[in-house]
Order: structure tokens, then C-alpha cells, then sequence
């Protein structure tokens, strides 16, 4: 996993954030950040966060309009909707919105959040992987 990440939580729950919270400091992520709303998750983006976990029905903006600002923001942020909406249409959007996952909330929404952050951390290895490939081969030519 790339505990390394900074992570956001924005959901206007907070116990919901709390528990989430929890969840990922027990897992080895020491840099978690939880917002009340959409807004001041966005008003701190220049943190770089590497991943936000994001609910999608928030009083002042709903998940939609928070995930196009942090795409727009910077495209590289992995988003995880994490919302109690159990609509087909809300998780595709989600998706094609720039959500990385699409997760809904129930007795075992630690267990998702668990599973999509090691997702998260094997397409980051390949990512950095493929990165190095060019240097590697670069080495290879003077060894």
C-alpha cells in the first residue's frame, strides 16, 4: 500500500468520517485529513492529497461538483466515492466524472475502502514502474 499518501475525507457525516478515519490510521496512513463539507476539501487541495475519499450528498456541494474541481485541480488525485446512494446512474457518472471506485456505504465499507486503497497502491507501483523503465534501459547501455 502507499500509506506515503496523503488522505482527505470529506463527508458531512461525521461520524461516517470518524470511523473512516480510524479505519485508515490502523492501516498505517498517519496523514488524514476529514472535512464537513465540499468546500473546505477543495479550499485545501494545495496539500496534495493523493487520494480523497468522498461522499456524494454533502450540503453545500454534492459529490459531482467536488470530483470535477478536484480532477480539474489536478487529474493525478485518485477519488473514491463513498456514498449510500445504491443507483446505477450515480456510480457510472461517479465513474465517468473521474472517480477511480465507486463505493456504497453498508456494514462493510471499511472492508471496500481496504481493498480499493490496494488497487490503488498496485496501479501506483506500475505507474512508477513503467516510469523507470527508460532510465533503467538507459543504465543498461553504459553497464
Amino acid at each position: 500500500m502507499i500509506n506515503t499518501k496523503k488522505i482527505f475525507i470529506a463527508d458531512d457525516d461525521i461520524f461516517t468520517s470518524t470511523i473512516f478515519k480510524q479505519h485508515l490510521q490502523n492501516l498505517g496512513y498517519d496523514d488524514v485529513t476529514c472535512f464537513s463539507n465540499g468546500t473546505s476539501c477543495l479550499n485545501e487541495l494545495t496539500e496534495k492529497p493523493g487520494i480523497v475519499l468522498l461522499d456524494h450528498q454533502m450540503d453545500d456541494l454534492n459529490g459531482f461538483e467536488v470530483l470535477k474541481k478536484i480532477k480539474r485541480f489536478d487529474p493525478n488525485i485518485y477519488v473514491v466515492m463513498v456514498s449510500g446512494q445504491e443507483d446505477m446512474t450515480t456510480a457510472i457518472d461517479s465513474l465517468k466524472y473521474g472517480a477511480f471506485d465507486y463505493i456504497i456505504k453498508g456494514s462493510d465499507t471499511t472492508d471496500k475502502i481496504t481493498k480499493v486503497l490496494y488497487r490503488i497502491g498496485e496501479i501506483h507501483q506500475l505507474i512508477i514502474n513503467k516510469k523507470n523503465k527508460p532510465l533503467q534501459k538507459l543504465a543498461n547501455l553504459f553497464l
